[in-house]
């Protein structure tokens, strides 16, 4: 039997997914690794959400639930599960998506080596009712790489996943690298569109360890459904709210990647010229809180 010392918290912040919220919480229920709790907590949803898990804490102990008395936002109840769990480990279940029984059997033991910043899986992306499937994050064999291929990979446009979905990370790594509300200077409350939050997640979790680990299954799950967020975000304005963010880490964390990230940065302002318009993102700089100093001439010709 593996050594199951460590307990994981399966984090799932859920609102309004009466018809999609069991078969979330049967997978994560079916886990062959068997030291978890579930975190369910409820932002107001105003359907049969909250009936529906009170039901299964009535039949399981290991889950627990909650209720916000109102709506705050995806990011803060996001925050609401972390702050609610317990254990050594997080995994983060969105709550129309699933996880393969064997997902933490694993994806745990990567974490007992100190190195290791985080682990992620292979993906499924489906639609219900449907034959369209899509695999994604496949980076390699299963094994320990260096952490910089995450950052370089995941910032200029590589497979390499921004949703915590597919991941595990150790709790304390949920706590400290989780951005509430991203700063920028277009006003955007990325606490409630939760675009670009969760890759931040992987990359401030990423500037303390020097490894992460891959897995080369199909252990994720992602729905595309109407009502995500991706899939209901113009792609324009979903790429433009992912540089705002990634420009705030390289701002804050890795300033010596400032020049490269501003050549992707000048190619969507063409790229996606009228949704940068709608957003008030004119020039390279407004991605940025503060002018770095190496764009101001590099993109005063380009200005509209």
């Amino acid at each position: 039997m593996n050594n199951e010392s460590k307990k994981v918290s399966i984090l799932i912040p859920v609102y309004n997914r009466e018809n999609l919220i069991e078969e979330t919480i049967q997978s994560a229920l079916n886990q062959t690794y068997k030291n978890f709790e579930i975190i369910v907590v409820d932002n107001n949803s105003s359907d049969r959400t909250y009936e529906i898990v009170k039901n299964y804490t009535e039949k399981y102990e290991n889950i627990k639930l909650y209720r916000n008395d109102k709506n705050i936002g995806p990011v803060r109840n996001w925050l609401k599960c972390i702050e609610y769990a317990t254990g050594d480990y997080g995994k983060i279940l969105w709550s129309d998506d699933l996880i393969a029984p064997t997902f933490l059997e694993k994806t745990v033991p990567h974490l007992k080596n100190e190195d290791v910043g985080f682990v992620f899986t292979g993906t499924e992306i489906f639609v219900d009712g449907t034959s369209n499937k899509m695999n994604a994050y496949f980076i390699g064999e299963t094994g320990i790489y260096d952490i910089d291929n995450y950052i370089e990979g995941v910032l200029f446009g590589s497979n390499y996943p921004v949703s915590p979905g597919c991941a595990l990370f150790r709790l304390k790594d949920l706590k400290q690298s989780l951005v509430i509300n991203i700063p920028n200077k277009i006003n955007s409350d990325f606490s409630m569109h939760a675009i670009g939050n969760d890759v931040l997640i992987y990359l401030i979790t990423a500037t303390r360890y020097t490894k992460f680990a891959f897995i080369n299954e199909k252990l994720s799950f992602f729905r595309a459904h109407n009502d995500s967020i991706t899939i209901k975000t113009e792609e324009g304005i979903l790429a433009l709210l992912y540089d705002i963010a990634k420009a705030y880490f390289v701002e804050n964390y890795r300033p010596d990647l400032i020049p490269k990230l501003n050549s992707l940065l000048l190619f969507h302002l063409f790229k996606y010229k009228n949704d940068a318009k709608k957003l008030g993102i004119r020039k390279v700089s407004d991605f940025y809180m503060s002018k770095p100093i190496k764009i101001k001439n590099e993109v005063k010709k380009y200005e509209y």
